[in-house]
């Protein structure tokens, strides 16, 4: 059962005209995002800079007394939306939960930028962020920043000391289950457009850099958290991640956030667990790193 919450941003999302229909203007959305985002409070964190990560624009976050160490933080936003403006009340509070230093990437997006910009790039912001920051280094990403989490740290085994993986967009075929049983404002059609829009050539929507459930690599993988909704088209391929960890000997903890839909991480002011799985990967990179 969706939660009065979940329910309530549902039916205000059903007016919006889809990605994949006519009039829909990739610019007016990503403005939109921004606006507002530039509306919503923001903590004050001690250190704010915008930097240049081996050439990839990303912005750094260090709370009074940081902890030794960092966390890449990858966003979401079906690749193709959202950027280090749009997340940066979500990284503040990261900040301030974890008490370390959050480095936000502000990775190439399609359609100007296809596969494999957006992975290239959160490769050479880790591995700067591991060189220049000190300590150990953890990435945490939502559902397509959680793909791009997961495939820096296959691509790079030893790098990071933890992973967390908010509700991840894994499966380019959309097969699983809750496709057709879990998508509450978020359905297969959305979830087509958007790998039509991130991959290159039709070759890349089966390779691991861009499908990591094709992965032979995941037993790898540091300690991870991976979270899931219960209302989400995404739920049984992020489960099914969880599980093929666990089977590899990674040290594994999945979460399954009920009442919940896809999205919720990022907006809470309207979910109130959203500051409890904030705490939760909060406590699991503190843990770890």
């Amino acid at each position: 059962m969706l939660f009065p919450e979940a329910r309530r941003a549902v039916e205000a999302a059903a007016a919006d005209t889809p990605v994949w229909a006519e009039g829909h203007d990739i610019d007016e959305v990503r403005a939109q995002a921004r606006e507002a985002a530039a509306a919503e409070p923001r903590e004050d964190v001690a250190e704010v800079l915008d930097v240049d990560a081996d050439g990839v624009p990303a912005r750094l976050y260090r709370p009074e007394g940081a902890a030794p160490g960092v966390v890449v933080h990858v966003h979401g936003g079906g690749f193709v939306f959202n950027d280090v403006d749009v997340h940066d009340p979500g990284a503040r509070r990261l900040a301030n939960r974890t008490g370390m230093s959050v480095l936000s990437v502000d990775y190439r997006r399609p359609p100007e930028h296809r596969f494999p910009a957006a992975p290239d790039d959160v490769s050479a912001a880790s591995g700067w962020a591991q060189r220049e920051l000190g300590g150990p280094v953890s990435a945490h990403g939502d559902s397509a920043g959680a793909n791009l989490a997961l495939v820096a740290a296959l691509r790079h085994p030893g790098r990071f000391a933890a992973l967390v993986l908010i509700y991840p967009f894994l499966d380019p075929t959309a097969g699983f289950d809750s496709y057709d049983t879990a998508a509450d404002g978020f359905d297969r059609r959305e979830a087509q457009w958007y790998w039509q829009q991130y991959a290159a050539r039709p070759d890349d929507l089966t390779h691991p850099d861009l499908a990591p459930l094709r992965s032979d690599r995941l037993g790898t993988l540091p300690p991870t958290l991976v979270v899931t909704s219960e209302h989400d088209p995404l739920r049984d391929e992020g489960e099914e991640l969880a599980r093929r960890l666990a089977e590899s000997g990674v040290e594994v903890t999945a979460t399954r956030y009920l009442g919940q839909i896809h999205g919720f991480w990022r907006h809470h002011a309207a979910f109130p667990a959203s500051e409890s799985l904030l705490r939760q990967a909060a406590g699991f990179l503190r843990e770890h790193c």
